[in-house]
């Protein structure tokens, strides 16, 4: 599958500085990248709309996947569509590999964190869950008061949380992954450096821009609500948005 071009260390150095000494990252980590270079192992949790269809162009690009449910035998022709995919319960997709994908409502992330929190401690766990007041009640508001990635480190404390793709339809995902010209930007927020480095090469190999926002608390700018939230705009425009460098 042909990809988009990978950012270069000048594009890479503009990402991180982007979030305003939030992240600190070498000189000598910029160049990774620019190249995934190698297919990982990612367990979904989560496998409805939006986990399937990231899932489903990660699967395209070369990548394991995992797609879970408490019922796998439901997720077959999920599997079907999406070559080098298996499926699985819950816990092993948070057993499988070094990436773990939460596409879940978000009243659910507490109970993930309970009860498979220890299997994720020390991995890269992107959260796509958004924090909605009228189906997830006051913990919603609460997270997006905090960031709803700063709830969701939390939760899973150990786990090297990155906030990514909570705000793009599945459909409007689908239908302009790896569109030629310039590609739909994911904004991107997160604390660890090479945590936000997978999770940008993620957001590449799914056919979109990544636009690092900043830290962790900086994903309250593109929750539900937020100024960044559902724009589907390009990089360029994002950062606009976002009032980014």
């Amino acid at each position: 599958m042909r990809h988009s071009p990978r950012p270069s260390r000048r594009d890479f150095t503009r990402l991180v500085g982007s979030a305003a000494g939030a992240l600190l990252v070498s000189e000598a980590l910029a160049p990774l990248l620019a190249q995934t270079g190698r297919s990982l192992r990612i367990g979904i949790i989560g496998s409805g709309n939006i986990g399937g269809a990231i899932g489903t162009l990660w699967a395209k690009a070369g990548h394991e996947i995992l797609f879970s449910s408490r019922n796998p035998g439901t997720l077959k022709d999920l599997v079907t569509q999406a070559p080098k995919s298996v499926a699985g319960t819950p816990q092993q997709a948070a057993e499988f590999g070094p990436v773990v994908f939460l596409a879940l409502p978000y009243s659910a992330i507490p109970q993930i964190g309970k009860d498979l929190g220890a299997a994720m401690k020390g991995k890269v766990v992107l959260d796509c869950s958004n924090p909605s007041v009228q189906r997830d009640g006051a913990m919603a508001e609460a997270a997006r008061q905090k960031g709803s990635g700063v709830a969701t480190a939390e939760y899973i404390p150990g786990a090297r949380i990155v906030r990514a793709f909570g705000t793009i339809n599945y459909k409007i995902a689908l239908q302009n992954a790896h569109r030629a010209g310039d590609k739909v930007a994911i904004p991107i927020a997160g604390d660890d450096a090479d945590a936000v480095r997978v999770a940008s090469n993620l957001v590449i190999d799914a056919g979109f821009d990544p636009v690092m926002v900043g830290g962790l608390a900086r994903s309250k700018d593109f929750d539900m609500g937020g100024p960044g939230s559902g724009k589907n705009t390009t990089a360029a425009e994002l950062r606009k948005i976002l009032k980014l460098p």
